[in-house]
């Protein structure tokens, strides 16, 4: 019988020719893959269940909430601010056929702050930072129906939903989102950082320009605000409430197509702000 001999072991046979830390940066790049397309996937299916929750639900969720809304209407004069306001997102409500027990609330908020936003239950939030950029009440209306429509098509309820479900995701597949879940759960940040997608940003131009025409009989000075935000797009300061919409050009051309689609069905001028919409800014001119 032949004698048994025992090769030497090559070097390095058992060393992959990649180096560790590039496998290793696959295997994260591989799993972090895998977890945003959980969570995107999630995302999506929460916010088409969240759709459907009852109008009466989300209000309660919104009661729960009110103490983190930035308003400060306690004066007299704010107070009639936030009734004029009221007023308007009434007359614009009532063009646009909300589902039964859906009410529109406006709350006021003095802040220079340029913006306005909505949230939860029918909440609206319009600040004196955007009223004063406004030339009249019809360019008002347009911003206020905006609001309004995000309510409508349930906006905000979606948003809230896919970002709970995306914190969820996260947490309970990477451990990273525990800060996540806390604020959700505590419910810090639910309502003023409500991000709306392209698609629903447009989706509430459109309700938005129906109901000033069926309110005002034409479109015009619906462009005026935008206009001017287009004047200070180089600002680095620009408007908090243009941060994630459509480019200010784009949506200027979409009114600009409607207004010429859509005819004036009378001939009427601008309805002027009330002058107690004004002070602020009379107030921030004088010496």
């Amino acid at each position: 019988m032949a004698d048994y001999e025992n090769h030497p072991v090559p070097e390095g046979i058992n060393v992959s020719p990649t180096h560790p830390l590039r496998e290793f940066a696959l295997l994260v790049a591989g799993i972090s893959g895998l977890v945003l397309v959980t969570a995107l996937i999630v995302s999506l299916l929460a916010g088409q269940f969240a759709r459907h929750i009852p109008f009466a639900q989300e209000q309660a969720l919104a009661e729960s909430l009110g103490k983190h809304w930035p308003t400060n209407a306690n004066s007299e004069l704010d107070q009639q601010r936030q009734a004029y306001l009221q007023n308007v997102a009434d007359r614009l409500a009532s063009v646009m056929n909300l589902p039964p027990g859906m009410h529109i609330t406006v709350h006021y908020a003095a802040s220079g702050t340029v913006n306005a936003m909505a949230t939860l239950g029918g909440h609206i939030i319009i600040f004196q930072g955007l009223i004063d950029t406004l030339p009249n009440e019809n360019a008002l209306a347009m911003v206020v129906a905006h609001e309004i429509a995000h309510v409508r098509n349930r906006h905000p309820i979606v948003a809230i939903g896919r970002g709970f479900a995306v914190a969820l995701t996260l947490t309970s597949l990477s451990g990273f989102g525990d800060g996540l879940m806390e604020q959700w759960v505590g419910g810090l940040g639910m309502l003023p950082v409500l991000s709306f997608s392209r698609n629903q940003e447009e989706e509430a131009d459109a309700d938005a320009l129906e109901a000033i025409y069926r309110l005002y009989g034409h479109v015009g000075n619906a462009t005026s605000f935008f206009e001017q935000v287009a004047k200070e797009a180089t600002n680095i300061s620009s408007p908090a409430l243009f941060n994630s919409h459509p480019g200010v050009e784009a949506r200027i051309e979409r009114i600009r197509h409607f207004e010429q689609s859509h005819p004036a069905q009378q001939k009427t001028a601008a309805v002027e702000l009330p002058d107690l919409m004004k002070i602020a800014k009379s107030t921030a001119s004088s010496p």
